[in-house]
């Protein structure tokens, strides 16, 4: 699962890196822990040249009362016991809350990295994960649009796309992880002319490579604290880095809060 993540990049840098403006930059702010209910940054298929604000807990459209689906697995309900070697259908396009999102209302959801916490203790022992090589990357998402009957409110709203973990996620231990779609696929998941199985083959486990991770406070498991603290690192991290990869990804002098010393060690 992927309950909480994080994004503090600036507005322009965000919208530098996607080649797209947001639509109400005034009620975006950068924050260390972003939890289901609270509204963060999504780029849609419907609007890819857009940044929108939607609410982190998808409520599908036929929805009686609030719902908060945080969460849709690829493989829907195959895969129940989370076998890293599974290879077989993605069950999400027969959910009844995802088959019409995974088809026509794809987005990506905009972060500096996420947070999971140990199969054991869960978020009293979380995990910061991040990219290694870049600031920013995308989760794969999907959207819709309910009406409240009761307020007549018209909410959009958004889940993260899991999957099976990787070899690094492996060691918290830990046994999902959203998917984070490759920025050359980014497109692709907006196309939604694009093939089904083409989409659906994006389902995958990012790069263990390519990531690493080191342990923070379990403070963060309290969707009201938010302050730069929260992301310490309390171990060492997973993976020793080399010298040609940026550190600074999730330090917070690299958080677009503070000025780097040196952009490389």
């Amino acid at each position: 699962m992927c309950g909480r993540y994080v994004l503090v990049q600036k507005v322009e840098t965000i919208e530098k890196r996607f080649n797209a403006k947001f639509s109400n930059a005034e009620i975006y702010k950068s924050n260390y822990n972003i939890s289901p209910g609270q509204y963060a940054p999504i780029i849609t298929d419907r609007e890819p040249k857009i940044i929108q604000m939607f609410r982190f807990g998808l409520i599908p459209f036929w929805a009686k009362k609030k719902m908060t689906l945080f969460n849709a697995r690829a493989e829907g309900d195959h895969n129940k016991n989370n076998d890293i070697n599974y290879k077989g259908a993605k069950g999400i396009i027969n959910k009844p809350a995802f088959r019409k999102p995974i088809r026509s209302s794809r987005c990506l959801i905009i972060a500096n990295a996420f947070i999971e916490g140990t199969e054991k203790n869960g978020l009293n022992e979380p995990y910061l994960i991040y990219l290694q090589d870049t600031q920013l990357f995308v989760f794969a998402g999907i959207w819709d649009q309910w009406l409240d009957p009761a307020t007549n409110e018209l909410i959009y709203s958004f889940s993260i796309i899991t999957t099976i973990v990787n070899s690094l996620i492996q060691q918290l231990p830990h046994k999902r992880s959203p998917v984070v779609i490759d920025k050359y696929y980014e497109q692709k998941w907006l196309n939604t002319k694009a093939p089904l199985s083409d989409i659906t083959g994006l389902l995958q486990a990012f790069k263990s490579e390519k990531m690493n991770a080191f342990r923070i406070s379990p403070d963060i498991k309290n969707p009201r604290e938010n302050n730069p603290e929260l992301l310490k690192p309390v171990e060492e991290r997973l993976r020793p880095e080399t010298n040609n990869i940026l550190k600074q990804t999730l330090e917070l002098h690299g958080m677009g809060q503070y000025k780097p010393k040196k952009k490389f060690q």
